[in-house]
């Protein structure tokens, strides 16, 4: 990947505490590219992994991985063509039932997910859906908390990667399933706002099987030259189409089969 990398070192960490700052303090940034329109993938993946470097130093812990933009309705959402990668954080984690602020967020929204659990080592690259089926313990119904830091939730694919694939908050709840003892391209999804019924979808939005988003993540990994640790927590990516939340925001998201996730939104 490193032919493809158009910043310098000192760019890299420069907009790395651009984005960290604007993730710890919840205020809006202009997108990277306005100030370096050459960017490129790989530069925002260079930003990311400097941003995990940051947080973990800082004492938190990568607890898995999410695959991001896996979806037609999310690509077209954000007019991107290829999906994306973001770390995960012990400290992203909510509690299922629990209340999220919303003050330290910039641009909250949800989506439903279908989550793996690993018990085996994945690596790539040429990972396939099989590969990944044989590695997963079970599968968890979640909600994604996404949160672009990016002025008028505009971006593009480099600023968005830069941001690590908007990552702020995940819940997992419902019940957990053996991949084989259910289809896991035919899963339907409902998400409900204060009790209204605000989005549907089927599990196989997700690149026709999550399970190839999961494939996808771990092939990219591989070109960073990482590998997908057993005991990870993965997120295949947004069944449905992000939804804004604000303050006082009851959301329960109904999946087939897995059961339901719920949370409410605080100031």
């Amino acid at each position: 990947m490193s032919l493809d990398l158009t910043l310098s070192r000192e760019d890299i960490v420069r907009l790395c505490e651009r984005v960290e700052g604007a993730q710890r303090r919840a205020y809006a940034i202009p997108k990277l590219t306005d100030e370096y329109p050459a960017m490129t993938i790989a530069d925002g993946y260079a930003v990311q992994a400097e941003l995990r470097r940051r947080y973990l130093a800082s004492g938190s812990r990568l607890v898995g991985w999410k695959a991001g933009l896996t979806s037609k309705a999310k690509m077209q959402q954000m007019g991107v063509h290829v999906p994306s990668i973001g770390f995960l954080l012990d400290d992203m984690w909510r509690p299922e039932n629990s209340a999220i602020k919303t003050s330290d967020m910039v641009h909250p929204r949800v989506e439903c997910e279908v989550a793996f659990v690993t018990n085996k080592t994945i690596k790539g690259p040429n990972c396939t859906r099989q590969d990944v089926l044989d590695a997963t313990d079970y599968v968890l119904p979640a909600v994604e908390i996404i949160d672009s830091r990016f002025s008028g939730f505009k971006f593009d694919l480099p600023s968005v990667v830069a941001d690590n694939g908007s990552s702020a908050r995940y819940v997992a709840g419902g019940r957990a399933r053996y991949p084989a003892d259910i289809d896991l391209r035919t899963l339907g999804v409902v998400m409900e706002k204060n009790g209204e019924i605000i989005a549907m979808g089927a599990s196989a939005a997700v690149l026709g099987h999550p399970a190839e988003a999961i494939a996808m993540l771990v092939n990219i990994l591989a070109e960073q030259g990482e590998e997908l640790a057993a005991g990870s927590f993965v997120m295949s990516g947004g069944i449905t189409e992000a939804i804004p939340v604000k303050p006082g925001d009851s959301i329960v998201a109904r999946f087939q089969e897995l059961g339901s996730v719920s949370m409410r939104f605080i100031e």
